[in-house]
Order: structure tokens, then C-alpha cells, then sequence
């Protein structure tokens, strides 16, 4: 069952339950004015009936009774006049009204209304002359019958028609409803990968189904940045995992042409020992980055940024011994002023990559300041190295990007990926600036982690 079926027959049932209810309120309403009305007029009837019979019947007892029954204003109307002994004073037309009735509904109440046989009726209590008298008086209320009938049949038949007509309504204003959902579904069977690129249009609209389409398309564009992220990879991978192994290839057809001296032989060995270590590198580089693109929720917990600096520092001089690498940091006067939330491991890939490209790219010193805000943390990175070309700045946190003066120098232009994928991860921001054959300076900007009322004094 579709939607708008559903939709149909769930407002048709409401309708009919809310026609149901107010048909039988109206009718019970109805019903009870009516009846109360009658009775009303059935106790009018009895003290004009016992004032008429009792009070003047020393007048003429015969005349008034003929007078009586001439004046009948109700169908099928019965009366019974008896004193408190209940010895029948006048009496006309009985059929229901006979003694047990009469004394079952006599008592001390000024009056009191029955009902038997379709019929409604009232025990009227009338004193006159100190004595005590009981009016007892039937009648069918034939028109009200008919009236609250006719009611039944026109609430009969507003209820049908209504029902037909909010059935055809229903569907077609569930039609309506839905029809932005059929054009959603029909964009998602058109979706293939070849044709990411498509977005569904539902115009200027807030509601839940606005919303539903903003978060298809968002989860669109996500999927189609992680397929040219993947095209991408797996382009670029390709070919720098190509380069070393055609190189490898080439040198051994050359040996193999013809016998070669040890010397020729050793040499060989040894370039392919070193294009053998690029591509161990290359291949750990890789991995790490497929990792980081693989797991985007990392664990994260509050870590000293200057420990995770000194860290990397000491790895970046084993690597390259004799570099001068200088840490200018103020130290606060309370701890927690210098932590972050982050992951150790991945912050310290960030730092090496960083220091690590200062001393490939420059031969003076390399600079890092750390510097503390109120909300945040400050880390610049600066060396006077060969610089990055204007043009080619905003371009160098891509994916296997490497600046036009920078191809004599080893690397595969994964590291500042790697560092831009990292410092994201961590919400934090970084910015670059350089000028060519002058330097260039990283800032790295850590939202606090801890509040400093919170903080312990350094020791």
C-alpha cells in the first residue's frame, strides 16, 4: 500500500470518527430537548387536567369530563385521576396506566416522569381542599418521533456523502502531498556514479520534505567528493608507485642485455635499494592517508602541544642531523593553558611533516613560536628556504601538489595533505604564507582545550 493510499484511508477514517461523534452529540442533544419539551408540556397537560377535573368538579362533573376529552392534545393520550387512596376519581383511555402502575409511580414528589412502552409519562401530585390527589398521565410523542427519525436519515446520508467526499479529497490532496517525494524518488533511481553531479530541486520549501531533499543532496555531495577524492587517489598513486617500479625495470633489461662488470652490478643494486626505500615510503605515505580518509571520528583527548612539538623536534634532528631548529614558547602561568584536544599520533605526523619539509626546502635555522589567546593556541612555523611560487599557495594542501621549484627535491606531495587532513580533523585551521627564495611560515590555530579557571600552576 503506497502512501497516498494510506493517507486516504487514514483521513477518511478520521473523518468518519469525527462525523460519527458529532452526529451522535447532535442526536442525543436533539433527543434530549425533545424529550424534555414533551414533558414539559405532559406536566402543563396534568395540572390543567387535575384543575379542570378535581377542582371544579362539583360544577358539572360531567360536562367537565366531556369538555376534557374533547380537548385531547396528544396522541395515544391516557390519564388516571385518583385520590390517596388511589380509588380512581376519572379515568380515559387506559391501556398502560392501570393500578400497579399508578401506585408504583405515586409518592411524595411533586411529580415525577416514566416511560413505558414508547410511551412518556408523569405522576402528578395536586392537593386540593387538604385532601391529597394523584394525576397520572400518558401519551406517544408521535411527532417528535418522526422529527428525531427525519435527524437519523439526514445524518444517515450527510455521513455517506461526506465519506465519498473526503475519499476523493484525501487522494487528491495526498497527491499533492507526495508528489515532491515521487520526484525525489525518481532522482535517487537516476542517481549513478557517473552522474553524481545531480541535485533535486524542490524549490524555496522548509518543511520536513525541503529538508529530506537539502539532506540528500548533502549526502550527494559527500559521495561525490569522496569518488573524485578516490578517482584522484588512485590516479595519482598509480602513477608515482609507476615512476620507481618503470626505473627499476629499465636498469635490470639494461643489465640483462649484456654481461656487466661487479662495479655495474653494485651501482645497480644501489639504486634500487634507494628507489626501493622511495616506494616503501611512498607506500607507508599512502596508507596513512587512507587511513585518516577511512576513520574522519578520531579518538581525542586533552594533550600538551608543546610536549607533542618537542617530540617532533627530536625526531625531525635524528633525521637530519646538525639542522638547527629553535622553540620560542612564553610559558603561562597555569598548565592547561597549553592543551589541546587531539590525537598525540596524529599531531605529531603534523609536526614532523611540517619541520620536516622546513629543513628539505631551507639551510638556516628553522623557527617555531607558540603563542597563547584566550581561546586559542598559536604554533607559526617559519624557515628562510626557497619559498612557494604566489600562484601556486593555495593549491599546495592537495593531494600528490607539489610547487613548480620544488620538483629536484625528493617527496611525493602527500605530507601537507596529510597535515591539512589532520589539522581538520582536529577543528582546528592553518594558513600559509610564502615568498619565493625568502621563506615560508605555517600558522596552526588549536581551539583551548580546557578553561582556565580550571587550570593547575606549572611546576
Amino acid at each position: 500500500m503506497n502512501i497516498k493510499t494510506r493517507l486516504s484511508l487514514h483521513f477518511t477514517l478520521l473523518v468518519a470518527v469525527i462525523l460519527f461523534f458529532l452526529s451522535t452529540l447532535i442526536y442525543y442533544l436533539s433527543y434530549t430537548s425533545q424529550r424534555d419539551r414533551f414533558r414539559s408540556n405532559l406536566l402543563y397537560r396534568a395540572k390543567n387536567s387535575a384543575t379542570l377535573l378535581v377542582n371544579f368538579q362539583e360544577i358539572d362533573g360531567s360536562l367537565l369530563r366531556e369538555l376534557h376529552q374533547a380537548t385531547l392534545r396528544y396522541d395515544d393520550e391516557e390519564i388516571v385521576i385518583t385520590d390517596s387512596a388511589y380509588n380512581v376519581i376519572y379515568s380515559f383511555n387506559n391501556t398502560f396506566l392501570n393500578d400497579s402502575v399508578v401506585k408504583s409511580y405515586s409518592g411524595s414528589e411533586s411529580y415525577r416522569f416514566f416511560h413505558i412502552k414508547g410511551k412518556d409519562g408523569i405522576n402528578f401530585l395536586h392537593e386540593f381542599n387538604n385532601q391529597t390527589y394523584y394525576v397520572s398521565l400518558m401519551a406517544s410523542d408521535n411527532l417528535g418521533k418522526e422529527y428525531l427519525s427525519d435527524l437519523r436519515k439526514a445524518f444517515l446520508w450527510s455521513i455517506i456523502f461526506s465519506l465519498l467526499l473526503s475519499v476523493l479529497a484525501s487522494y487528491l490532496f495526498s497527491k499533492i502531498a507526495v508528489q515532491p517525494l515521487s520526484q525525489i524518488i525518481k532522482k535517487i533511481r537516476g542517481v549513478h556514479p557517473t552522474r553524481l553531479s545531480d541535485r533535486i530541486n524542490v524549490g524555496g520549501r522548509k518543511d520536513e520534505i525541503g529538508q529530506l531533499a537539502f539532506s540528500f543532496n548533502e549526502m550527494l555531495s559527500n559521495i561525490e567528493d569522496a569518488f573524485k577524492k578516490q578517482e584522484e587517489f588512485v590516479s595519482n598513486a598509480s602513477h608515482e608507485l609507476r615512476t620507481p617500479l618503470a626505473v627499476m625495470v629499465a636498469e635490470a633489461d639494461y643489465l640483462l642485455n649484456k654481461p656487466r662488470s661487479n662495479e655495474e652490478y653494485q651501482n645497480y643494486v644501489k639504486d634500487t635499494v634507494a628507489e626501493l626505500r622511495k616506494l616503501n615510503s611512498l607506500l607507508y605515505t599512502l596508507l596513512e592517508l587512507a587511513q585518516i580518509n577511512r576513520d574522519n571520528a578520531v579518538q581525542l583527548t586533552g594533550v600538551r602541544i608543546d610536549e607533542i612539538i618537542y617530540l617532533a623536534v627530536y625526531q625531525v634532528k635524528i633525521k637530519n642531523q646538525g639542522r638547527k631548529i629553535l622553540t620560542k614558547i612564553q610559558y603561562p602561568e597555569n598548565e592547561n593553558d597549553l592543551i589541546v584536544n587531539g590525537n598525540p599520533g596524529l599531531l605529531e605526523i603534523v609536526f614532523i611533516n611540517l619541520l620536516d619539509n622546513a629543513c628539505k626546502f631551507s639551510t638556516d635555522e628553522i623557527l617555531i613560536e607558540i603563542s597563547i589567546t584566550e581561546k586559542a593556541i598559536c604554533i607559526e612555523i617559519s624557515d628562510k628556504g626557497i619559498g612557494i611560487p604566489v600562484s601556486e599557495v593555495e593549491n599546495i594542501f592537495k593531494p600528490f601538489n607539489r610547487a613548480t621549484n620544488a620538483r629536484l627535491k625528493s617527496g611525493f606531495g602527500i605530507g601537507l595533505y596529510l597535515v591539512y587532513t589532520i589539522v581538520k580533523l582536529h577543528s582546528a585551521d592553518i594558513k600559509v604564507s610564502s615568498i619565493e627564495n625568502e621563506g615560508t611560515r605555517f600558522e596552526l590555530i588549536f581551539n583551548r582545550g580546557l578553561e582556565r579557571e580550571n587550570s593547575q600552576p606549572l611546576h
